[in-house]
């Protein structure tokens, strides 16, 4: 056992790569909303 081996268990790279996929949906929702407001606006 190393002195990070904890930091990198299966439980802990679970934990890291969903909190990564839950970034990468919230980025993509904030895109998906700020794309719908332009479009809105321009065809006013």
């Amino acid at each position: 056992m190393g002195r990070f081996d904890n930091r990198n268990s299966m439980k802990m790279r679970r934990k890291k790569s969903q909190a990564k996929k839950k970034e990468r949906e919230q980025r993509r929702a904030e895109e998906n909303t700020a794309q719908k407001k332009k479009k809105k606006t321009s065809k006013k």
